[in-house]
């Protein structure tokens, strides 16, 4: 006996409804870009809670500090790549609508003699209004950037912003700190490093420096050295003499209670070697530990591998192989200052902490850190 048709089984299924994904409110809506000596990196985002959520984002090589330590000047030729970047930027920003953004340069356009000029193109060209930052404020962003890592066991803390063309050090002391405000102490510098009057215990900046060394400008300067394992020794050497200035350099660490925040490519492309990924992911990266030990067999293993084993080596990437080796210098050259067992990897940056800084000063983000 054949089986009964279902009731109904002749009906046409009910048609499902796609809809498309709300587009964002653009009075939401901020952007932050970060042009460097290397990079020209840009995110687009919106409050959610006490963080945010990226709505789209851009980022490339554009290598506008290319020959400025020989010449004093930007060139022609890293100018146009950089404008071809910015109206990419200029294109994204267009089609979300932003309204609030900062748009900052650094290091590069800071030295370079011709950077207004170059300043006015980008305007011209792009319509885009940049903005050259000094280094406190360049190094404040960054700090602010890197709050949510912060243990609340950590009583004296070191902010290392590894650029293109200048590294940024920062240290705070947060012994006065009550441990579950400590992250949100950071927060607070998003006003500035001094600080006026406040409710709130704060989070006191012993001292910072900006040393015009970066992964970029730090190769440049031993480019004539062939031997590789020699040109790495020397960079680590000649950057470690530029931090003489920095109050906390003769002073001995103990480890408890010591905590690095390492923010930069140099960073986080260690982290990525460490774990032995073969494709970056950044939930795994970012906020990784290491210790001062795994540092330095990541990096011993890059001076083995030499120039071509590096380029092969997927963790790297053949943008970053002939910047990995600056970077590791001067990481080597602190963690010979700090040994630590708790540098803490960031995923993050100046971009973040300009948005962090509008979003704080709108007053939209939940649980505001004042």
């Amino acid at each position: 006996m054949a089986p009964k048709r279902p009731k109904g089984a002749g009906a046409f299924p009910k048609p499902v409804e796609w809809s498309a994904p709300k587009p964002p409110d653009p009075s939401e809506l901020y952007a932050a870009l970060d042009l460097g000596t290397n990079s020209c990196r840009m995110l687009i985002a919106q409050p959610k809670g006490s963080q945010f959520h990226v709505v789209d984002s851009f980022s490339k090589s554009v290598q506008l500090g290319s020959g400025l330590e020989r010449s004093g000047r930007l060139s022609r030729a890293s100018m146009n790549r950089t404008i071809q970047a910015l109206r990419v930027c200029h294109q994204k920003l267009s089609r979300h609508e932003v309204r609030h953004m900062r748009l900052v340069a650094t290091e590069a356009c800071r030295r370079a003699a011709n950077a207004r000029d170059f300043i006015r193109q980008v305007k011209r060209e792009t319509g885009l209004d940049l903005e050259v930052i000094q280094p406190e404020e360049e190094a404040r962003l960054a700090v602010i950037s890197c709050a949510p890592l912060v243990s609340t066991k950590t009583e004296q803390l070191l902010v290392v912003d590894i650029g293109g063309g200048s590294t940024e050090l920062v240290w705070i002391d947060l012994s006065s700190v009550p441990n579950r405000e400590r992250p949100r102490a950071i927060m607070r510098l998003h006003a500035g490093f001094h600080t006026s009057v406040s409710p709130f215990t704060a989070a006191k900046v012993v001292d910072w420096i900006s040393v015009p060394l970066g992964v970029a400008t730090l190769r440049d300067q031993f480019s004539d050295v062939e031997d590789d394992a020699a040109r790495y020794a020397l960079m680590s050497w000649f950057f470690e003499e530029n931090l003489a200035e920095f109050a906390p350099y003769k002073d001995e660490q103990a480890r408890e209670g010591f905590q690095i925040v390492g923010t930069s490519g140099t960073v986080t492309t260690v982290a990525a070697s460490h774990l032995g990924l073969k494709r970056y992911d950044r939930t795994k990266v970012d906020g990784l530990r290491m210790t001062s030990d795994q540092i330095e067999k990541v990096i011993n293993r890059y001076l083995e591998l030499g120039p071509a084993g590096r380029y092969r080596d997927p963790r790297i990437g053949q943008d970053r192989q002939a910047l990995i080796m600056s970077g590791s210098a001067i990481l080597q050259a602190l963690l010979r200052c700090w040994p630590t067992d708790r540098l803490s990897v960031a995923d993050r940056g100046l971009r973040e902490g300009l948005l962090y800084a509008q979003m704080c000063s709108h007053g939209v983000l939940e649980d505001a850190p004042y």
